[in-house]
């Protein structure tokens, strides 16, 4: 009698099936420097919309962004500094510099934009001091940032007596409160500068370098690659950026204020760590400092709402900082 024909043995093998578009997306974004900081920044904002009223409305995300626009700036350029495993804490004095020097030569009746430009030039100076000293005279970032930021900060108070500089033209005030098409120029500014950080990042060899500098700085210099001159382009972005927020900045207040920036370059290392970038060099993004970024603003807002007292505050983030670092690093041993 014959056996029946076992039709599946015939049947041709099965093709694994691919992963579903979700699912992959999924994968990507784990593995993405930025993941754990988007998940953090989310996790923060359903704490503060479930503790304040109204924080998700429009008016609130729209101040939230911002509040954040100018930390957000000089975050660009510290991200450049830490990726290269360095550090730049003179941006705040430079802000403070550069706006000073732009409205003192606006008031004193220099031309609008050789004011701007002089402003923007004084701060990306300051940049290549910066890395002339780290670069080819081989000093610590630390120390030669910390001095400049002395040295930058003395400038601006020597320039002014100590006293604001006001009556700036009108039109000035554009760069700090205007709009261009219903955005906000500081907020329309935070991505223009981070639309551009993310293409020489991502995007182009001086990108490439400034991760394998942080990663290994001599196999970087033994495989050809002229260190010192991309170092001293990543201090010069990181003036420049200083620069533009200090413009910014004065252009909100309306004012030259020669105390304006303190303490900032400590915010913006706190969203460039924040945003997952490896306080050795080496490993993070653009797009999570971004978030890091977002994320500390959210902060700011949800506790001032919630009438959490300024001294508390600073607790608050000093311990989501370390937290931060602390996950940062572990993640950057698995990887």
């Amino acid at each position: 009698m014959q056996q029946p024909v076992n039709t599946e043995s015939l049947a041709a093998p099965r093709r694994a099936v691919p992963p579903l578009p979700a699912r992959r997306l999924w994968a990507m974004l784990k593995q993405s420097p930025a993941f754990l900081p988007l998940l953090g920044l989310l996790l923060v904002s359903a704490a503060m919309a479930a503790t304040t009223d109204h924080f998700f409305s429009s008016d609130n995300l729209v101040n939230i962004a911002r509040q954040v626009s100018i930390n957000a700036i000089i975050a660009v350029g510290m991200t450049c500094a830490i990726l290269s495993g360095g550090i730049d804490l003179s941006v705040g004095s430079v802000m403070a510099l550069t706006g000073t020097l732009t409205a003192g030569l606006m008031v004193a009746g220099l031309p609008p934009g050789l004011a701007i430009a002089a402003g923007l030039a004084v701060g990306i100076a300051f940049g290549v001091g910066n890395g002339f000293f780290v670069a080819y005279a081989r000093m610590p970032p630390i120390i030669v940032t910390l001095a400049t930021m002395g040295i930058a900060r003395g400038l601006a108070l020597l320039y002014t007596g100590g006293y604001p500089i006001n009556d700036l033209p009108d039109w000035f005030e554009f760069f700090g409160r205007g709009t261009v098409l219903g955005v906000q120029t500081p907020i329309l500014a935070m991505l223009l500068v981070f639309l551009v950080a993310y293409v020489l990042l991502d995007h182009t060899p001086l990108g490439r370098y400034i991760y394998a500098i942080g990663g290994n700085e001599e196999a970087t210099r033994l495989s050809g690659v002229r260190v010192a001159r991309y170092k001293l382009l990543v201090y010069a972005i990181s003036g420049g950026t200083a620069a533009i927020a200090g413009l910014v900045l004065t252009s909100r207040l309306m004012s030259g204020q020669p105390n304006a920036g303190i303490g900032f370059e400590l915010d913006a290392i706190a969203a460039v760590v924040m945003g997952g970038t490896a306080i050795t060099g080496g490993r993070g993004s653009i797009v999570g400092t971004l978030i890091g970024a977002v994320m500390l603003g959210v902060l700011n807002n949800g506790l001032n709402m919630m009438g959490v007292s300024p001294y508390l505050q600073n607790i608050i983030k000093g311990v989501i900082i370390l937290l931060a670092i602390y996950i940062s690093r572990n993640s950057s041993k698995r990887a």
